[in-house]
């Protein structure tokens, strides 16, 4: 399976790193094989309450929190609701933050927090940091922006949530 010639065409030159984790999650545009391999559905579709946009309707992968983030490995794959299906629009590596612990990185980045959890989908006390990268669908505001202002969670994508 390979990307379609107009998502190839609107997606940024990624490093030869992304380029990898891409090849290896691409299979997961199927979500019922993304289901088969560990990842499940939160069924939220996350919204920004700002308007920045949206993170999409998350597949997480219960097994990979609380290792070492492994770049090959995403913990979580983020996609959008359109026309009744899921489209897989990127990843994200979440690591759980105790107190004084170290800010991971990966492809040179900081992850973002320590953050709480996110209500409804996780809970508050769930101290995080965490990575997205826009892997499928290129992002305005950078590769490893937490939102993206083209990602969109319409009423008819089930469940809406505003964050």
């Amino acid at each position: 399976m390979s990307i379609g010639l107009a998502n190839a065409a609107e997606m940024p030159a990624l490093s030869p790193e992304l380029d990898a984790v891409r090849a290896i999650v691409e299979k997961y545009k199927d979500p019922i094989l993304a289901v088969h391999d560990g990842y499940h559905s939160t069924v939220a579709c996350i919204a920004s309450a700002k308007g920045s946009g949206a993170m999409g309707v998350h597949f997480i992968n219960g097994q990979l929190i609380g290792q070492e983030p492994d770049p090959m490995r995403p913990v979580g794959l983020m996609y959008e609701p359109v026309g009744g299906k899921l489209e897989l629009v990127g990843v994200e590596w979440l690591r759980p933050a105790p107190p004084d612990s170290e800010r991971p990185q990966l492809f040179g980045q900081d992850f973002h927090g320590p953050m709480d959890g996110h209500e409804p989908v996780m809970p508050a006390k769930v101290r995080h940091y965490d990575l997205h990268a826009w892997i499928f669908k290129a992002n305005p505001a950078g590769v490893f922006e937490n939102w993206n202002a083209d990602v969109t969670c319409d009423a008819e994508s089930g469940y809406p949530i505003l964050m």
